[in-house]
């Protein structure tokens, strides 16, 4: 090998548990006037998480990564115990995004003995997968929460791809007049459409065949809806289509106004076009942008 192709390898990420630990660093941080920004994940870590870290490099000169698959935000004891992890790979992973700390905390850290508070976010959280997922948004918006309060961050930022999740943390964060931006960024895809996700590795290789059609058959359904179809009818046909092609069950697919996600009959305001639909034991969901003349 030559000396000229020798590239060193990334120092290792570094890695806290405790709340006492990321808040020493992140003071450090600020004494030397540095911006901080927090990439909230359950580990797992993909492209569309490094393209989080990314974003976020280009908002702060310091990014913390929380690795902590909260147990509050999941419906079922087999769903939780069910979802990947894979911390040493997460690790190797910031270390080559270039993340500064990792804040990797126990169970016992962000929820300690006798823990009693839940944060509830109205209007935002109601409907969709808060329909489905009873108390999942309550349990995203307790964590999301401490979170920001244990790394204080100037900016937080979260995919686009959890579009309702999105606007419950910016709901939580205006509410609580927390000192924080809160970022969205554009769902990263495969090449075939498939939104990046977590759980996209535990589909059958029959199941990843199908699963492209999700995204298909939204960008079909938002191009007919801004050309003037029926919102309502776009969005049964989308349904129908759904299961036509493998999917074992739709739980929705609904326009909404995407600054609040009220329901729009018509489209008379900049929407998103939202779906989750089913594949043996995963649940898929994605969304697209469906914009509206003049806005």
């Amino acid at each position: 090998m030559l000396a000229a192709d020798y590239s060193p390898p990334r120092p290792a990420v570094a890695r806290v548990e405790t709340v006492a630990a990321l808040r020493a660093a992140v003071a450090a941080w600020r004494a030397a006037g540095e911006r901080v920004a927090l990439v909230p994940t359950m580990g797992a870590l993909h492209a569309g998480h490094l393209a989080l870290i990314e974003a976020a490099r280009g908002r702060t000169r310091r990014v913390v990564v929380s690795i902590f698959v909260n147990p509050t935000q999941f419906n079922e004891a087999a769903d939780l115990a069910a979802y990947p992890r894979d911390e040493a790979g997460d690790l190797a992973k910031l270390a080559e995004a270039r993340a500064d700390l990792a804040y990797v905390p126990a169970a016992d850290e962000m929820y300690g003995e006798g823990f009693a508070t839940t944060i509830t976010v109205a209007g935002v959280s109601e409907g969709l997968c808060g329909a489905y997922r009873p108390g999942h948004f309550a349990g995203v918006a307790t964590v999301v929460a401490k979170l920001l309060v244990q790394c204080a961050p100037d900016v937080a930022l979260f995919g686009e791809k959890d579009y309702q999740q999105l606007l419950v943390v910016r709901r939580l964060a205006r509410d609580l007049d927390l000192p924080v931006g809160i970022v969205g960024v554009p769902t990263v895809r495969e090449a075939d459409g498939l939104a990046l996700s977590s759980r996209n590795a535990s589909l059958s290789a029959a199941e990843r065949a199908i699963a492209p059609m999700l995204h298909a058959v939204l960008r079909e359904t938002a191009a007919a809806i801004a050309a003037g179809a029926a919102p309502g009818r776009a969005c049964d046909e989308a349904r129908a289509r759904l299961l036509a092609a493998g999917f074992a069950a739709v739980d929705y697919v609904e326009l909404r106004r995407a600054r609040d996600l009220a329901p729009l009959a018509v489209l008379d305001a900049p929407a998103r076009l939202l779906a989750a639909a089913h594949l043996g034991e995963v649940r898929l969901i994605d969304n697209l942008a469906v914009p509206v003349a003049g806005c």
